[in-house]
């Protein structure tokens, strides 16, 4: 029996058949701007998408959008700012937070006309009053100063200044809205390197450990090589991945054949679409 369903779709078309508030958590990165070349013409409307991803979430539940912008003639896309204010004017999100993705970009490239581009956005939305779910402690991080007394001051909003009780900084600490991990290339997935465009394993799983539970839903629209499928799957979440190229659908039940146990594979199909 399995716990996932690998869905061959449009992402709008499919995502429209979903049952309603059935979806705790959607994870993706959209190929966004034409930076990658798919082999299939296919037009990303992130309106429709995100009209539709509201509508199978749960009350509480999150949709995390890795995404960036193009650059053409020196100037960016916008598609990432477009995209959050569009979904959140147009289909009832709220924007949780923007995390920055930062990894280390290709050395060589812009040197001379720009910077070199070393980060995507992570856009966190949610529905209704508040996330449903949220667990940072999987994301804390070694505090640099942990073990010493600190003091300080804290600036209030009317401009004073409030002096803080000197206390122990602990062992780990908060990691804030800047996410920083290497690039799949150096994870070594051959299966997974079939697919022109992916992000960390890790990153997927922090969103996973973070926004949702043990035996919760999670959705990747575009699946493309796999990773939240499968980190859904090792962390003991049911999971629904969609892709338009039945190749990339193929690499992702290729890696969860290879990636996940028996133990991990319980319910014999999660959606009938």
């Amino acid at each position: 029996m399995k716990d996932y369903d690998i869905i061959k779709g449009d992402c709008i078309l499919t995502t429209q058949k979903i049952e309603e508030e059935s979806i705790d958590l959607s994870v993706f990165s959209p190929p966004y701007d034409n930076i990658r070349d798919y082999k299939k013409g296919w037009v990303f409307d992130y309106s429709a998408l995100g009209k539709n991803l509201y509508k199978i979430t749960k009350d509480g539940g999150v949709c995390a959008v890795v995404i960036g912008d193009g650059t053409k003639n020196f100037a960016k896309s916008l598609t990432t700012f477009k995209l959050a204010v569009n979904w959140c004017e147009n289909a009832n999100w709220r924007l949780f937070e923007t995390c920055i993705y930062q990894r280390d970009g290709n050395p060589g490239a812009w040197w001379k006309s720009r910077f070199r581009v070393d980060h995507e956005y992570v856009l966190l939305f949610f529905k209704g009053g508040r996330p449903k779910t949220f667990n940072k402690e999987p994301l804390m991080i070694p505090a640099k100063h942990a073990g010493k007394m600190y003091s300080g001051t804290d600036r209030l909003t009317n401009g004073n200044f409030k002096k803080i009780k000197p206390k122990t900084v602990n062992s780990m600490k908060c990691r804030g809205t800047v996410w920083k991990y290497g690039t799949s290339n150096t994870e070594g997935n051959r299966i997974k390197l079939e697919h022109p465009a992916t992000y960390p394993d890790k990153l997927a799983q922090d969103l996973i450990l973070c926004f949702s539970k043990p035996g919760d839903v999670v959705l990747d629209p575009m699946c493309g090589s796999g990773t939240t499928c499968v980190m859904a799957i090792k962390n003991n979440r049911k999971t629904i991945g969609i892709d338009i190229n039945s190749d990339y659908c193929d690499i992702t039940k290729n890696r969860i054949k290879n990636e996940t146990t028996q133990q991990q594979i319980m319910f014999e199909k999660l959606a009938t679409i």
